[in-house]
């Protein structure tokens, strides 16, 4: 009998309606290996019985009154990283899902989940394993397929070549950059070699081009 209980996953519930507490409750207390150590109707309270019954999944609402899923989320697992949240709601939008995954949930599921797929995905969790509803899974495949946007070449110029790049748009030769910045004409045109070499651009006007272009120029 004690390795029994030993084996048992044990289920926290954090849902702001009593009515879908009840629901999972009673369901997954028919199912073998697991058990509803608790219930919150809220985030703040979901967290103190997370604290109490160190369960090993939490079935978390990403939409409740007070603190929401994803806060709750992000504060129960820098308390308590071991703990593997799945995400049950009925919401699919990006401004919920991406965040809450970013918080660490290991699993999303909606509500209109059948019992036998929740109770899995919560043996599935206690084993290391993610589980997420097909749509959530399109989502997040699209979104990698999205090309990433190229970062801007000006990014990769120091403080001081930015100050350099805008007194060579508007027109000001190496000596008079120096005078400007107060450095010797050597160092001007060293940082000029870099910035045309970062910005791949072959000469001063290229470079006086692209930076107008950026919006780079006083």
């Amino acid at each position: 009998m004690e390795m029994e209980m030993e084996k048992l996953i044990k289920v926290l519930l954090v849902d702001d309606h009593e009515m879908v507490r009840i629901g999972l409750a009673a369901v997954l207390g028919t199912e073998e290996g697991i058990e509803v150590v608790g219930e919150a109707s809220s985030g703040e309270e979901g967290i103190r019985l997370a604290q109490e019954y160190r369960p090993d999944v939490v079935l978390m609402d990403l939409v409740m009154e007070g603190m929401d899923g994803i806060e709750t989320t992000r504060q129960l697992l820098a308390l308590y990283p071991e703990c593997k949240v799945i995400v049950l709601t009925s919401y699919l939008d990006d401004e919920k899902m991406y965040p809450v995954i970013e918080a660490g949930a290991f699993s999303y599921l909606l509500k209109t989940s059948r019992a036998s797929e929740i109770a899995e995905a919560i043996r599935a969790a206690a084993r290391g394993q993610s589980v997420l509803e097909s749509q959530v899974a399109s989502k997040m495949m699209n979104r990698f397929r999205q090309p990433k946007p190229e970062t801007p070449a000006h990014e990769d110029l120091t403080e001081r070549e930015m100050d350099v790049l805008r007194l060579l748009a508007q027109g000001k030769s190496n000596q008079d950059i120096a005078d400007d910045l107060i450095i010797g004409i050597k160092t001007v045109k060293f940082h000029v070699t870099n910035i045309l070499a970062k910005l791949g651009v072959e000469d001063r006007t290229q470079a006086a081009i692209y930076a107008y272009k950026n919006g780079l120029a006083e």
